[in-house]
């Protein structure tokens, strides 16, 4: 009978010392390919903790910002004067990169208390561009979803006139700076036939354009205020906007917000 020899496994997958060198060099780079690929694989790795590293550290830091615009504003501003059912907002330096620019000078107006900010896009709010934005740009806004929202936009005065610290009289008539400016109020386009009222308010030495405008195509809401002034090398537009049904129920408190903004 034919007996079997068991021959050791380590035997037949040794590689012999006397393997022609084209095998060596062949397993030799299969091996440093292989720890490459680890190489890159934990260089990935960190790079991806980095990535995720370095937003939270960001994150960290503007906490605070954000927290602020998600609160009411009737927890960190004070009552207006006139009338403490409004709190009253101030805008100061460190709020946008137009006031520490220096661009735009510092404005005011009242809001009800329930009222919270919102956060502005890097490219609309001009921190790109300051000092010297060829294009208009967003401020502050504010809005509650049950009455409307308000904003601030300021535009680079040669924009709409060649004259240095023009006046709003100096721009023209009300009806030619809200042709310049429509848009903006309504966030798309700007018809004439939009236009329902216009008037004019002196305060001190400061003159404001008002307007009334119906706008069923608009954006920012089908009724929009808005009051237009010039100061320094800016002219600067407030806006209030409203839903029809904002509008019904909240009319009155959208006119005093219009009304109390001061340049």
């Amino acid at each position: 009978m034919a007996t079997a020899s068991l021959v050791p496994t380590s035997k037949i997958f040794t590689v012999s010392s006397k393997c022609p060198a084209s095998v060596r060099t062949r397993t030799n780079l299969i091996v440093a390919s292989s720890q490459q690929q680890q190489q890159q694989s934990r260089r990935r790795e960190l790079l991806l903790k980095s990535a995720v590293a370095i937003p939270a550290i960001l994150n960290i830091k503007e906490a605070p910002i954000s927290e602020a615009r998600e609160v009411e504003v009737g927890s960190y501003l004070p009552p207006s004067p006139s009338d403490p059912s409004f709190v009253l907002f101030k805008a100061k330096p460190s709020d946008t990169p137009a006031l520490r620019a220096g661009n735009v000078q510092p404005y005011q107006f009242v809001l009800p208390p329930n009222w919270k900010q919102l956060r502005i896009a890097n490219i609309l709010s001009g921190n790109y561009c300051q000092p010297k934005c060829a294009e208009p740009w967003i401020e502050v806004k504010f809005e509650n979803e049950k009455q409307g929202k308000v904003q601030v936009v300021a535009s680079p005065l040669i924009r709409l006139t060649n004259k240095p610290n023009a006046t709003i009289e100096d721009i023209g008539e009300p009806e030619k700076v809200i042709a310049s400016l429509g848009p903006f109020v309504t966030g798309n386009s700007y018809d004439s036939d939009e236009l329902l009222k216009t008037s004019v308010e002196k305060i001190g030495d400061q003159t404001y354009y008002k307007y009334v405008l119906e706008t069923p195509f608009a954006l920012t809401g089908s009724h929009n205020l808005a009051k237009a002034t010039a100061k320094g090398n800016t002219v600067v537009l407030f806006v209030v906007s409203a839903t029809e049904k904002q509008w019904q129920s909240s009319q009155k408190t959208l006119e005093a917000i219009l009304d109390s903004f001061r340049l």
